[in-house]
């Protein structure tokens, strides 16, 4: 009979979170010693592991951890939620991110590849697996960071901790980032709500504006003719739909058709220069929605819908601070989960 008592076994637990059938069985194998038991339960993590590691991770969580000078953001996946509430995966999220964190790990290969408390994090990982009994994977990361005092950075988790943003500035000052931090936080907020995937419209290709183009103007259309039903006043048909399209040569001929219209209607040409900005802000409003919808500068700021956020944050921060970072995770998105037909995997059971 090995030498260890019911300590020995209450101690394995409390180190490893095993089972305690499984931590008596590890001390048996390892004839007493600890550090065998614990490298025999590691065995039998990956063994474990390796079970789970077919099965889709498309629940969990986004979890940030942010300083002044520095912040990181990662999704680490579960096959369930009701796994993602359960208190022993909050606390791998919790020490994952601090790890990321502290060793400044700007991705999920840098955090995979990386090693926790001495051991590979896959074999921290699959540890984990084999303990809570469900695939868990660190599927993307993020990291701000930065020792310049005129760099601002902040970031906010929503409540059910699914959605999380990062953000940075650039400012002229220091006085200026420190003002700054607190707005990039409602503006992280912002962001949060309206899921834009990337900061400007200068990020997008040219050829995905393309693609998006034709379906977008048809979009108003369709919501014209809705609205004619109604009897609401009409949107106005774009023929562009990003900044990115908006030429010199667009926007001069764009101006030149509002003077034609305003001196059609006998405005007096002494007064277009207080007509004719307004009426080019219009025109560019109608003709950047897909900027609007995706873009995180160009949307309408929700705190202050008179201005784009690019405008909010020159406003506040008197011309003197540029968002320049953006990093907008929410749980699971892009994964496919495979649908199941209950009563046909039932009747295959059955077989």
């Amino acid at each position: 009979m090995a030498n260890f008592g019911p300590k020995d076994i209450k101690k394995l637990r409390e180190a490893t979170n095993a089972g305690m059938m499984d931590c008596k069985t590890a001390l048996v194998e390892a004839d007493g010693d600890f550090d065998g038991a614990v490298a025999w339960l590691r065995e039998k993590g990956l063994g474990a592991a390796a079970k789970k590691a077919g099965k889709v991770a498309a629940e969990g969580v986004v979890s940030v951890e942010v300083s002044d000078h520095k912040a990181v953001i990662v999704e680490v996946n579960s096959q369930t939620d009701f796994v993602a509430q359960n208190n022993t995966f909050k606390t791998v999220v919790a020490n994952v991110t601090k790890h990321a964190f502290d060793n400044n790990l700007a991705d999920a290969e840098a955090i995979n590849a990386s090693t926790l408390n001495g051991q590979a994090f896959s074999d921290y990982l699959s540890l984990q697996i084999a303990t809570i009994g469900e695939n868990l994977v660190v599927r993307r990361a993020g990291l701000i960071a930065s020792d310049d005092e005129t760099v601002a950075i902040n970031g906010y988790v929503h409540a059910n901790n699914r959605v999380a943003v990062l953000l940075g500035a650039k400012c002229e000052d220091k006085a200026t980032a420190d003002k700054v931090r607190a707005e990039l936080k409602n503006i992280a907020m912002h962001a949060a709500a309206m899921s834009p995937s990337t900061l400007s419209y200068k990020d997008f290709d040219p050829q995905f504006v393309a693609d998006e183009t034709n379906g977008r103007i048809e979009k108003v259309k369709k919501e014209n003719e809705e609205l004619v039903r109604l009897k609401k006043p009409l949107k106005n048909v774009p023929a562009y739909v990003s900044r990115l399209q908006l030429t010199d040569e667009v926007l001069a001929t764009a101006k030149a058709e509002i003077e034609a219209e305003l001196k059609a209607e006998g405005k007096p040409e002494k007064i277009w220069d207080r007509i004719v900005p307004g009426k080019l802000e219009r025109f560019i409003s109608d003709n950047t929605l897909l900027d609007q919808e995706l873009a995180l500068l160009d949307q309408k700021y929700v705190m202050d819908d008179s201005l784009t956020v690019a405008q909010y944050i020159e406003k506040v921060s008197g011309g003197k601070a540029i968002i320049t970072d953006f990093i907008r995770l929410e749980v699971g998105e892009g994964i496919e989960v495979e649908e199941e037909d209950f009563a046909a995997e039932v009747a295959k059971q059955m077989a």
